[in-house]
C-alpha cells in the first residue's frame, strides 16, 4: 500500500536527521536508510540533505571508498542533534493527537 505524498513530505527530514544522528551515511547509503522506513527515491532526499546541511543541521565530508569515487558522508551537527530532539517531539505529539482523534472517531460510528 502506497503511503499519502503528503504524510511522506511530513516526516523525512525527521527520518533523515534520526538515521544521520546514529552514524554518519553518504547520500546513496542514506537513501537505502531512508526507503527502509519510507518508500522514495534519491531525487527527494539530496534536496533534503542539500537543505540541512545549509541550514547548519549537518557537516560533510568525503572519504575514499574501496568501491569507486570519494563519498560524501553527512554528520549531524549540535543544532542539528537539537533539532532532530525537537522535531521527534512534535512528531510524537502529532502522531498521539491523530491516534486519538482516531480511536475517537472509530467508536464514535
Amino acid at each position: 500500500m502506497a503511503i499519502n505524498t503528503q504524510f511522506k513530505k511530513g516526516v523525512l527530514e525527521l527520518v533523515v536527521l534520526l538515521i544521520v544522528e546514529k552514524k554518519d551515511k553518504y547520500g546513496y547509503e542514506l537513501v537505502e536508510a531512508v526507503s527502509e522506513v519510507v518508500d522514495v527515491n534519491e531525487g527527494t532526499i539530496y534536496p533534503i540533505l542539500k537543505r540541512l546541511t545549509n541550514e547548519g543541521y549537518f557537516e560533510t565530508y568525503l572519504e575514499e571508498s574501496k568501491e569507486g569515487p570519494i563519498r560524501k558522508y553527512y554528520h549531524i551537527t549540535a543544532l542539528g542533534k537539537k533539532r532532530c530532539k525537537e522535531q521527534k517531539k512534535e512528531w510524537e505529539k502529532f502522531a498521539m493527537s491523530v491516534n486519538n482523534f482516531i480511536k475517537g472517531s472509530v467508536n464514535n460510528e
